[in-house]
């Protein structure tokens, strides 16, 4: 999404809540000057991209003992 540095400042909460699923390109004067983006990004894309690979019914604090009482 672009916009403009007065749209920014006119609604600024608005603008910080759709940075949270999409980067905002903000402009002055029709150049680039700051993007807003979330800082956890990369996190969410990291976790969406583990859904399913484990089966549903793994044990993950009983795979932890197992692994503790094998060293």
């Amino acid at each position: 999404m672009r916009i403009s540095a007065t749209e920014l400042k006119r609604n600024l909460g608005h603008w910080l809540d759709v940075s949270a699923t999409e980067d905002v390109y903000v402009e002055r004067k029709g150049k680039l000057v700051t993007v807003l983006t979330n800082p956890n990004r990369g996190l969410v894309d990291v976790a969406e991209s583990l859904v399913g690979v484990l089966p549903h019914d793994f044990d993950a604090e009983g795979e932890l003992a197992r692994r503790r009482m094998a060293i």
